[in-house]
């Protein structure tokens, strides 16, 4: 029998290297494909070129840099060098939803965890990077649309020989990091009792689909662009889209075994490590800076100046107020409601603040600011009763902090910032609606064929073993038994 599994395991494992290699195959021939078009169109003189009057020279990054002005290179070089850093700030976030989920969950699904955040970034990235960037910026022509696409954009970033103040490799790097921000918020709202690979069919369609179409009708300008609707770094179009996808990934799988009793009373289950949990959000809050300040050099004035930096420093500083409103608020709540300072929900609410201030950082005061992060600590606190009361399960409340907040901080945009409340309340309902409504479908399907959720016995194990075949914590487990 021994003989026989790795005869089969080995044949597995065939299969699955000339799969792999079959698809780098096919990647390098689109690129080959890119590349020869590239040289044919370079190769052919300029529309109106006759036999005696060559074609115009094509502008490459050398021809470009050194007919702009020494002023102008140095506001190159800044805009582009803060955006790259603002990535990976962004990028570092990752880091902190591994940690803040795994301190909220039983150490026996750890190990899960991680696996669901690296992946997530890595898939995520690799699909916005093949079909998600061209969803989302289509290009001029579907200005005003609900959906666009440009080929063009397919496994492919455009050269940087048009003179753009941006540099489109760090352009898409930044946006890249925010679509894999979005997908990663759900993985805290199924903690526990989804597969793994059911995880990894979500990830690939909100990263290739869902989050690019809605990006689009704001960041592609396409209607909601067009209406007015205001969402300056991703209150609802990063963090609403994850906290409902999360919503209905939590509502088809159900709640985790023993989080409610057959009377329909709650039983909390703690997490095993409020440590992580703790440097997790300090790692999202200085993450945040990337997020937050980092879009105003992603969407820079023609030439950068004193405008850029005073936004820069005006947004820093207003994501800063509401971070800390909002940690304050909703221990306060949680202090009189409960009778303890419980920490986690001051840092959820802390979270919760940043996630209503991103929205509208840029076009509110210091003092709206407060404003905005201590109600959107109460909103998490409400939140997290509210999903209790309706049985739903969200082990690190990805819902209150994201999707509930999100939809604040685009009303607040209206609220505080003048932005028009028609196009703020459309918008809010419109994106809501969309994750909702297509995550929903999505997670219906996958349980409908059974690849959802796994089997009790495997649940009450942890998905350390059932899903990866190891635990987190060995030594600890070894003086245990």
């Amino acid at each position: 029998m021994k003989q026989v599994f790795e005869i089969r395991r080995g044949m597995r494992l065939s299969v699955l290297l000339v799969g792999l290699l079959g698809l780098c195959l096919s990647l390098g021939s689109v690129v080959v494909a890119q590349e020869a078009t590239s040289a044919a169109v370079a190769a052919e003189p300029s529309e109106g070129a006759t036999a005696t009057e060559p074609a115009a020279v094509a502008l490459t990054a050398e021809t470009v840099g050194a007919a702009w002005s020494g002023e102008k290179q140095l506001n190159f070089a800044l805009t582009n060098t803060i955006l790259l850093i603002s990535a990976v700030l962004v990028i570092f976030m990752q880091a902190g939803f591994a940690l803040v989920e795994v301190g909220l969950n039983s150490a026996k699904n750890t190990v899960n965890i991680l696996a669901k955040n690296l992946l997530d970034f890595a898939l995520g990235v690799l699909l916005f990077y093949g079909i998600g960037y061209a969803l989302m910026y289509p290009g001029a022509a579907f200005e005003g649309g609900y959906f666009g696409f440009d080929s063009s954009r397919i496994f492919a970033i455009s050269d940087w020989s048009d003179g753009a103040f941006l540099h489109p490799q760090i352009d898409f790097l930044f946006q890249a990091a925010f679509a894999a921000t979005a997908a990663t918020i759900v993985s805290g709202a199924v903690a526990g009792r989804m597969k793994f690979g059911a995880y990894l069919v979500y990830t690939a369609v909100l990263t290739g689909f869902v989050y690019p179409v809605s990006g689009f009708w704001k960041w592609g300008n396409g209607w909601l662009g067009v209406m007015g609707f205001w969402d300056f770094a991703g209150s609802g179009l990063v963090h609403m889209v994850g906290g409902f996808a999360g919503l209905a990934g939590a509502i088809i799988l159900g709640a985790r075994i023993g989080r409610f009793t057959t009377d329909g009373k709650s039983v909390p289950i703690p997490g095993h490590n409020v440590m992580y949990t703790t440097l997790g959000v300090f790692i999202l809050l200085i993450g945040w800076y990337g997020f937050n300040p980092g879009s105003q050099f992603g969407a820079p004035t023609a030439d950068l100046g004193f405008g850029d930096i005073a936004a820069y420093g005006l947004i820093a500083t207003n994501t800063t107020l509401a971070a800390c409103t909002g940690s304050i608020s909703a221990l306060v709540l949680a202090w009189a409601l409960f009778g303890k300072p419980d920490i986690t929900m001051a840092l959820n609410g802390m979270l919760g603040g940043l996630v209503g201030i991103t929205a509208n950082c840029d076009c509110v005061s210091n003092t709206s600011s407060l404003i905005i992060g201590a109600v959107a600590g109460v909103i998490v606190i409400a939140a997290i009763i509210l999903l209790d009361k309706l049985k739903i399960d969200d082990p690190v409340g990805a819902f209150p902090v994201h999707g509930a907040c999100g939809a604040w901080g685009l009303i607040a945009c209206a609220a505080f910032g003048g932005k028009p409340w028609g196009a703020q309340i459309i918008g809010t309902v419109a994106i809501a609606a969309w994750a909702f409504g297509t995550m929903f479908v999505l997670f219906s399907i996958l349980k409908a064929i059974k690849f959802l959720r796994v089997s009790r016995e495997e649940e009450q194990t942890g998905l350390d073993i059932s899903e990866h075949g190891m635990h987190a914590y060995p030594a600890e487990l070894a003086r245990v038994g």
